[in-house]
């Protein structure tokens, strides 16, 4: 299928076929491989990115689904040379480890903030509790989201 996919600002023209995942298209179509496949099967979150400024997980969608939706992923948050302040604020926290899941933690992260879901740590656990780290930064995770949503 020809599919056109709006990805941080830019569109762009894909030739799919109808089973592949948003997740495979931004990293195998489009070269966008700051979105991680981690379970492959929407378990631990590392495939979140936005649509339409709400929190998905790609591997869990069709590129052809995503159509006409405005796509961010962790390559659009950034303005310029400014990173966003949930990403100034994860490397100011040291909120990872090995980066496995730190996209979809601020994909997931800018989400909780701009959705409100930051009135306390436990509002902000339970808002991201759809992304798992191994390496147990939790307690740095949602320090950054307390100061990114100030």
């Amino acid at each position: 299928m020809d599919i056109m996919l709006r990805v941080n600002g830019h569109d762009h023209r894909l030739a799919v076929e109808p089973r592949v995942t948003l997740l495979d298209a931004l990293r195998e179509r489009l070269d966008l491989t700051g979105t991680k496949k981690g379970c492959d099967r929407g378990e631990c979150g590392a495939c979140t990115v936005l649509a339409d400024g709400r929190r998905i997980k790609s591997c869990l969608t069709l590129a052809v689904m995503r159509q006409n939706t405005e796509i961010t992923t962790i390559e659009g948050l950034a303005r310029g040379d400014r990173l966003h302040p949930l990403q100034e604020e994860f490397i100011r926290r040291d909120a990872l480890q090995c980066g496995g899941c730190t996209p979809g933690q601020i994909m997931s992260g800018v989400a909780c903030i701009s959705e409100g879901h930051t009135r306390s740590a436990d509002e902000i656990r339970e808002w991201m509790s759809g992304n798992l780290c191994r390496c147990a930064c939790y307690p740095n995770i949602v320090a950054a989201i307390q100061d990114a949503a100030k």
